[in-house]
């Protein structure tokens, strides 16, 4: 039996941990995964790095619960992961999501790690209302990544109808 073609384009959609909450006078920009986001960054990065998951390229939000829930990918996959921050992806919309995913070139993965609500727009474009509520009947928890592939790349602002692969939810710890 021959192996299912490598898809065209895999995406990686990760919503950030859960953030503590802002201490007085710290900014939301500030704010550090709480002790239970801590963990959840870990258990999805583990839980990615068993399954074979790994991109090319991490992008994450500025922010700092964004820097440390990519961090814990580095940790489970190696110190060699490329991962940029980009400011666009603390403030901006799903415009910004898609403009940011479709301007990658020829990248074959990409991780974006980011905030609510861009991250849960951008997977409901993706995969369509039925398939995303199926997914995420309650909205895209805190940790989760969705796995995603294109039969057809990405381009011009433009992201195509795709297949969910795999859901990991460190809450769940069973993807």
């Amino acid at each position: 039996m021959s192996a299912p073609p490598a898809p065209g384009f895999r995406l990686y959609l990760l919503r950030h941990a859960k953030a503590g909450w802002a201490l007085p006078g710290q900014k939301d920009f500030d704010r550090t995964l709480g002790d239970a986001g801590l963990v959840e960054a870990e258990i999805v990065a583990e839980m990615a790095a068993d399954r074979g998951f790994a991109p090319e390229l991490i992008l994450t939000s500025t922010a700092v619960r964004c820097l440390q829930t990519a961090e814990a990918f580095r940790r489970a996959m190696g110190e060699n992961l490329d991962i940029r921050d980009i400011d666009a992806l603390y403030e901006g919309a799903a415009d910004s999501y898609r403009e940011i995913i479709t301007g990658q070139g020829s990248l074959a993965s990409l991780m974006v790690v980011g905030h609510n609500p861009a991250i849960e727009e951008i997977l409901r474009e993706i995969l369509g209302e039925r398939v995303a509520a199926e997914t995420i009947p309650y909205g895209y928890p805190p940790g989760a990544l969705a796995v995603i592939d294109f039969h057809d790349r990405p381009q011009a602002g433009i992201l195509p109808p795709a297949r969910l692969v795999a859901w990991l939810d460190p809450e769940c710890h069973d993807g």
